[in-house]
């Protein structure tokens, strides 16, 4: 059966001598495809197999068994990350967390995705995006944050600082020795949750406030996730 699916190639693996097997993320979960003579030179599944090529391809679709390629519309190459080692690293991380949630995969997480990505490629902060994810990633893996009160106490009045060991904010009252961040720090962090990535067309946060939130997420991600991804340590490499 000849089906049309859109997605991103997230992992090519190599199949004999001159094939390979592409997982390709849809909005149905992820989908393995075969591509048969993709590493030969001639080959036109040479470019648009390649990972993180976001368009529609064209299968023979087999239920439950290793579908075929029959051909590639590119909708996006996303040339300016597979050139730039930043970006293709933050993509990477992305596509490594994502796997973690791609179980429960959703339209919207889908869409998520594909949005951040295609907006890094437009030339958005990927560190913003990133946590922007981040953020949204928590529902589904479980430990979602608290964005209404006080984690201590339940309070909504007062909050001055957020803490990634405790959980989220901390009002006056329950304040001890955490570290006071800016308030402009505990207002996007509840925005970053909300806000729709595909209408983002400018970010421009301070450099501080940026690391007030990435150090927020690394704390909490590391306490309450069990997650360990190697693509997040290059990417804290990248910066050291």
């Amino acid at each position: 059966m000849l089906r049309e699916i859109e997605g991103i190639i997230i992992r090519e693996i190599p199949y004999g001598e001159t094939s390979k097997i592409i997982h390709v993320y849809t909005i149905d979960g992820v989908i393995s495809l075969i591509c048969k003579g993709a590493k030969s030179l001639k080959s036109p599944f040479r470019a648009t197999t390649l990972k993180f090529t976001y368009g529609k391809f064209n299968i023979y679709y087999k239920e439950n068994k290793l579908s075929t390629l029959k051909s590639v519309d590119v909708i996006n190459p996303l040339s300016k990350i597979k050139n730039d080692i930043v970006l293709l690293s933050y993509v990477n991380y992305i596509t490594e967390l994502t796997t973690q949630v791609i179980k429960q995969t959703t339209k919207q997480l889908y869409e998520e995705y594909i949005n951040v990505i295609l907006k890094i490629e437009d030339g958005l902060d990927p560190l913003i995006l990133a946590n922007i994810l981040e953020i949204k990633y928590l529902d589904y893996l479980g430990v979602g944050l608290n964005l209404d009160s006080c984690v201590v106490c339940g309070s909504k009045a007062n909050i001055i600082t957020i803490d990634g060991d405790k959980g989220g904010y901390i009002c006056f009252n329950c304040y001890q020795n955490e570290l006071i961040v800016d308030a402009k720090t505990i207002e996007l962090l509840r925005m970053y949750y909300y806000v729709d990535i595909k209408s983002i067309s400018k970010i421009k946060i301070s450099a501080k406030v940026k690391n007030e939130i990435n150090h927020f997420l690394n704390t909490y991600y590391d306490r309450y996730t069990g997650l360990y991804l190697k693509s997040k340590d290059f990417l804290k490499k990248i910066y050291e």
